[in-house]
């Protein structure tokens, strides 16, 4: 059934992909609000001066306070697009910082949504919860970060009611695209690992779903309109071997380096280095890397694009699916590299 949306408060949305939300929400005709860290990004004219936009944390705000920010606002829609993903480390326990976070925060301020009368909330969670599912609950049990992530859904599911507080959880893949003011965090979190190597060395068979931003923000603005409450919705563009993507990265910069497919205990020695060292800092990552290599990176974690275009409802809403994902992912690790000049 289609919702009526007017108006949406965006939490998040001067956040990567909050904000490209936010445009889409834009160019459709409805109203947009937000809320940013003060000084967190410089907005420059690039910033659309139609969203209401103010400064404060959320996370450091009561529920009654964040409850009375939102009130009386005529908010159609909440989209919840904040907390730290799997790239963040914090200091140890990892799992403690992953559910303060991404559940007890997440519950608090979305809760001050329902409570300000808000009807429908998008939350963006992540595609490792639902591969979760599949597993039967393997993946959590291994790490922190996607445990949390499991419980940030069942929680703000257990809001909802129907007609009153109506919940969608939007399970995204790995993402590509560009804004002004940030760079893509890609090189920092990914390419970096392999500085000073011949090839990049991973594991032999994996592969991921992968979207543009574009897509993200098309999505949300869908699961707000067309959104079955309490369901969960794990998205995707094209699904890609690691082997394709890692190629198409290093021939985004001309680098003349390759993925060489090595058996998957190997890198989990590897990647187990990298844990050590995190320790001995008194940081522990939200993923088990060595786990990460046998679990995740050595399997095909792919979606099917076609099955959430037809139950959103998509072609209401004009929706083309994002913009070319190959073309995102050369764009997006160009941006990564800036003191490469390249031809206009």
């Amino acid at each position: 059934m289609r919702n009526e949306i007017k108006k949406v408060f965006i939490a998040g949305g001067t956040g990567f992909l909050g904000f490209h939300a936010s445009k889409l929400f834009l160019e459709k005709g409805m109203a947009v609000d937000t809320i940013a860290l003060p000084n967190e990004i410089s907005l420059g004219e690039w910033f659309p001066k139609a969203i209401g936009l103010q400064f404060g944390n959320l996370f450091q705000m009561s529920g009654e306070e964040i409850a009375a920010l939102l009130k009386d606002k005529n908010y159609d829609a909440f989209i919840y697009a904040l907390g730290p993903d799997d790239r963040v480390t914090p200091p140890a326990p990892a799992a403690v910082f992953f559910h303060d976070k991404l559940v007890s925060e997440a519950k608090k301020i979305c809760l001050a949504a329902k409570n300000a009368g808000i009807r429908r909330c998008v939350v963006l969670n992540s595609y490792f919860a639902y591969f979760d599912r599949l597993t039967g609950g393997k993946l959590a049990e291994s790490h922190p970060y996607i445990k949390a992530r499991v419980e940030q859904a069942e929680e703000l599911i257990s809001l909802g009611e129907p007609g009153v507080f109506e919940v969608m959880i939007l399970e995204l893949p790995y993402i590509f695209g560009t804004m002004p003011g940030r760079k893509p965090l890609w090189r920092e979190h990914f390419l970096t690992h392999f500085d000073g190597l011949k090839s990049i060395m991973y594991p032999h068979h994996g592969g991921t779903a992968a979207i543009d931003v574009s897509g993200v923000a098309e999505a949300i603005v869908a699961a707000s309109i067309n959104g079955e409450p309490g369901m969960r919705y794990p998205i995707g563009q094209i699904n890609l071997s690691f082997e394709e993507l890692i190629n198409r990265m290093m021939e985004a910069i001309d680098d003349p380096r390759r993925f060489q497919g090595v058996p998957a205990w190997i890198c989990a020695i590897w990647a187990g280095n990298v844990d050590r060292k995190l320790r001995k800092q008194g940081l522990e990552s939200g993923l088990n890397h060595a786990k990460l290599m046998t679990q995740i990176c050595n399997r095909t974690f792919y979606v099917d694009p076609d099955e959430f275009k037809t139950r959103m409802n998509y072609q209401e809403l004009g929706f083309e699916g994002g913009k070319d994902v190959l073309e995102s992912i050369k764009l997006t690790i160009q941006a990564c590299y800036p003191e490469i000049s390249r031809p206009q």
